[in-house]
């Protein structure tokens, strides 16, 4: 079943005023209109555009400009004197970035949240989901428990009221989602509270998180078949990214078009994997790509990705310790045959002996994609290597991956933005973290020192806490992508004030 929030997206209130605008260029970022304010009702401003387009002299960013208020970029607010030290910097940053419980607004994309939370900055003027994670981490490190906890009750208020966690808290995030790291969330408040029975209050919604991420499931045979997140495999179901949504992005549309008009597939299936790949939080990357140089190759729907199934034995593992606390022993057996089934698959099905390397695996082959990547530190992060396959993979990771400023994010350089040469704030703090738990703690503390002072050189030279990083030469701005390297950066904030404590540096 698809979900769908109450409140429209703009391309279904604006129709032909949407792709015009979007397809138009109007904007020089496509999230610009997405995110604007309209000053009348929209049924008001649509049919003034309906009776106006065809005269004479008409101009289309001018009626954009008269009848939306569109939002800017802080960016002054998110800057430095280069001279503060960088943790004084953060600490000033959680108060720039946090927003103030949203006032219900029908006539905007915005999913009004009913607790402050924290924004990652620059044009992500929302929240995202995986992203707050990274972001969490630091709050609870700078003593920021209330508005940490705050965002754990606004994921919770989306699942009870969209369904699931949207990919950020926008109408047009509301066909896909992104790594479930809700479980992570209330894991990491129970500890920082030191209750665990936190994690039975949240059961509700994660179980309802989980209903999501195995939805299709119900009607699929043994066979390997799809259908949505869900992929059957022998007998036992793994998951992959998906959206059910097959239109170009609302919020990268005009790029989208691009892509598609290059391509001699059908444009809905292309659609659909560019949004799959959107819902894994790397887009874009080689690891989508059958040829890493070609967008129009994109079969992330394609893909079974390690990281996924490795986050969703969490979420069944810690379902069955809350079921459990909640005296729930039916459900608790559930949960924990399933998180059994799927590490027994990670261990075997997603570890290439040959590479030495957790990777993804094409479907229905269920053969690896030929893509190395950071990927394969989540099962260390989760604790589901073998120790043989653990040593191996720490050693590729420390030989290949490990760059002068911090572990590369794949070992290819395709232009996407998760690629080499850059470097993300949430993939060093799991390969620190996968390190550390198998006891490769030389190997976690020499690439988290790399990342750490790439992080303060680009912060004394510019002022500025960056949401991705070049790390094979330190200083130079990241590549690629779909925008400018952001300002902000939650994760990034997050990520360097927890390497900071457990490295014991200024």
């Amino acid at each position: 079943m698809t979900l769908k929030y109450q409140k429209s997206p703009p391309d279904e209130i604006y129709a032909e005023l949407f792709d015009a605008v979007q397809s138009g260029h109007v904007f020089p970022d496509s999230k610009s209109f997405p995110d604007a304010t309209p000053k009348v009702d929209p049924a008001s401003i649509l049919k003034s555009y309906r009776d106006s387009v065809h005269e004479d002299g008409f101009d289309l960013e001018s009626f954009v400009k008269a009848n939306f208020d569109v939002p800017e970029n802080d960016i002054e607010l998110l800057q430095a004197n280069v001279q503060r030290p960088v943790r004084e910097q953060i600490d000033q940053l959680w108060d720039v970035l946090t927003r103030a419980a949203d006032k219900e607004d029908k006539n905007t994309s915005l999913i009004a949240l009913p607790h402050p939370y924290v924004i990652p900055g620059g044009r992500f003027r929302e929240i995202y989901y995986w992203d707050t994670y990274f972001t969490m981490l630091g709050l609870a490190a700078s003593g920021r428990v209330a508005l940490l906890e705050n965002m754990v009750k606004n994921f919770a208020f989306l699942i009870d009221h969209v369904g699931f966690i949207p990919n950020g808290n926008r109408t047009y995030y509301c066909t896909r989602s992104q790594p479930p790291f809700f479980v992570l969330m209330v894991e990491l408040l129970a500890t920082v509270k030191q209750d665990q029975s936190i994690l039975a209050s949240y059961l509700v919604q994660l179980e309802k998180e989980y209903a999501f991420w195995m939805s299709g499931a119900e009607i699929l045979s043994g066979d390997l078949v799809a259908e949505r997140r869900v992929v059957a495999v022998h007998d036992i179901y793994l998951n992959r990214h998906w959206d059910d949504s097959d239109l170009p992005r609302q919020e990268s549309y005009a790029e989208d078009e691009e892509i598609a008009k290059g391509c001699d597939r059908e444009a809905a299936d292309l659609y659909r994997d560019v949004r799959s790949a959107c819902e894994s939080g790397w887009d874009f990357s080689s690891r989508w790509l059958e040829d890493q140089h070609s967008m129009e190759s994109i079969r992330a729907s394609q893909i079974l990705p390690v990281d996924l199934n490795a986050i969703l034995f969490k979420l069944e593992s810690t379902l069955a310790d809350a079921c459990k606390i909640a005296n729930n022993a039916g459900d608790a057996s559930l949960y924990k045959r399933r998180a059994e089934s799927r590490k027994q698959s990670i261990q075997t099905l997603f570890f290439d002996d040959e590479e030495g390397f957790f990777v993804d695996l094409l479907v229905p082959e269920l053969q690896p994609t030929g893509t190395l990547s950071l990927a394969a530190a989540f099962p260390l992060f989760f604790n589901l290597a073998t120790p043989d396959q653990a040593s191996r993979v720490a050693a590729r990771i420390h030989t290949e991956f490990l760059k002068p400023g911090g572990w590369v994010t794949t070992l290819n350089n395709s232009g996407q933005q998760w690629d080499g040469p850059n470097g993300w704030a949430p993939l060093q703090w799991i390969v620190f973290t996968g390190l550390s738990n198998y006891g490769f703690t030389r190997e976690a503390r020499e690439g988290a020192r790399c990342w750490v002072e790439n992080n303060k050189a680009v912060y004394r030279s510019t002022g500025r806490l960056l949401e991705k990083y070049n790390v094979e030469e330190i200083g130079l701005f990241a590549e690629g992508g779909e925008y400018e390297v952001q300002d902000g950066f939650g994760w990034t904030n997050g990520v360097l004030l927890s390497l900071l404590n457990e490295l014991e540096v200024e």
